[in-house]
């Protein structure tokens, strides 16, 4: 099996070009709270 060195440094590069699992989740939690943000005012 892969060592947990190995499997980090490959999810580093792959974050270093804008791609792998954590840069998406990344993206996708942003948005969401860019979106709540944009949402915010019409709660009641």
């Amino acid at each position: 099996g892969r060592s947990m060195a190995d499997k980090l440094a490959n999810e580093i590069v792959a974050a270093s070009k804008g791609e792998g699992a954590s840069f998406k989740k990344k993206e996708d939690t942003h948005r969401m709270a860019e979106a709540n943000k944009a949402f915010a005012h019409f709660r009641i």
